[in-house]
């Protein structure tokens, strides 16, 4: 069918389709290269083999993982929303961690949770979407932490630590230490960062984009608010130990389920990689990245054979999948929103929950 001007419309299936096929496409390529020269029977002996309470006890970890992120999401909300229900804060986090495990994008999780949370809640989009950024950059921090905990400790093989694992740890260290000085400079500065903010944006042609680009950064100050007091950072920084510790301790539930014998600080390392991997360009749900940064982290450090490393990969994955996906769907239906709503116009004004 032909537009006005006589022009035909791109068929709308092939917009769709491309992107999936790509995430495919590249899904099949990281699995085949971490399966290429395994023993994929052996693999799939060590998942029968799997003691299921453990493996499942992994997945009961990591959903009180989410609900710690909830609790903790409190103490950045509280500058804009002082008394936030922790209802609508786990179902957001729901919904947020649901988009990233099925959209193709894999980056849809924070503007998800926080137009779903504005669905719920008197607070904007752009506002609740800025308590995110004070929520990663806390994450970054403690992660690294516990990389160095782990690295550190004496039970560590560091004469084995790969050179790409050693380079990603440099140059994401580095990416944070610009982003936590940039960080810094807003909450000493607010006003003036606005100042050259502005400025900035003020060079763009007018439009949409300058106009959103000027919001954003209101918002983004809004929410680094937050930051300026210790009475709401430093327990925010327990939770976020909180959440990594258990994301770790779920990892090595999983490592037991599969007999693999590493110390705790193992789950730390393997916990960080994994986490690192989420950060770069990923598929949805991370199928392959996390196999991959489980396998780095195992196999190659740690020196444990692969099959059992890859078998217990692909089964913790697959016990902690769906949990988080089906509720987070379920919290969609509920809120009457769908998933095109993350990758449209999720800075609409808030409407009233159905």
């Amino acid at each position: 069918m032909a537009d006005p001007t006589g022009a035909p419309n791109p068929q709308p299936g092939l917009r769709v389709r491309w992107p999936v096929l790509v995430v495919v496409a590249l899904v099949a390529a990281l699995l085949w290269w971490l399966f290429r020269d395994r023993d994929l029977s052996g693999v799939w002996g060590h998942i029968r083999a799997a003691d299921a309470p453990l493996l499942l006890a992994s997945a009961v970890i990591a959903m009180a993982g989410f609900a710690v992120r909830a609790l903790r999401w409190k103490y950045f909300l509280a500058p804009v929303q002082p008394r936030s229900p922790f209802g609508s804060r786990f179902a957001a986090v729901a919904v947020g961690f649901m988009a990233n495990n099925l959209l193709p994008s894999g980056r849809a999780g924070e503007p998800g949770r926080a137009y779903a949370y504005s669905r719920m809640e008197p607070v904007g989009f752009t506002a609740a979407l800025a308590t995110l950024v004070v929520e990663r950059l806390l994450d970054g921090a403690v992660i690294f932490a516990l990389l160095f905990v782990a690295i550190l400790s004496p039970g560590f093989p560091a004469e084995s630590l790969p050179g790409e694992l050693s380079s990603a740890m440099h140059v994401a260290a580095a990416g944070l230490g610009v982003v936590l000085a940039c960080t810094v400079l807003v909450v000493a500065f607010p006003s003036p960062c606005l100042r050259i903010g502005a400025r900035v944006v003020a060079l763009l042609p007018p439009g949409r984009l300058s106009g959103g680009l000027a919001g954003v950064m209101e918002g983004v100050v809004e929410g680094l608010a937050s930051m300026r007091g210790w009475r709401l950072m430093l327990p925010a920084l327990a939770w976020t130990f909180g959440v990594w510790l258990l994301q770790s301790l779920s990892f090595w539930a999983g490592f037991l389920a599969f007999d693999i014998r590493l110390p705790f600080t193992a789950a730390l390392l393997t916990n960080g990689a994994v986490a690192m991997a989420a950060a770069l360009p990923a598929t949805p749900g991370y199928v392959g990245t996390l196999q991959l940064a489980v396998s780095l982290s195992l196999i190659q450090v740690y020196g444990v054979a692969p099959e059992p490393v890859l078998a217990c990969a692909v089964a913790w994955h697959a016990v902690n999948f769906p949990p988080i996906t089906v509720l987070g769907l379920w919290y969609t239906r509920r809120l009457g929103i769908s998933l095109k709503d993350f990758t449209g116009r999720g800075t609409e004004s808030k409407e009233s929950t159905p």
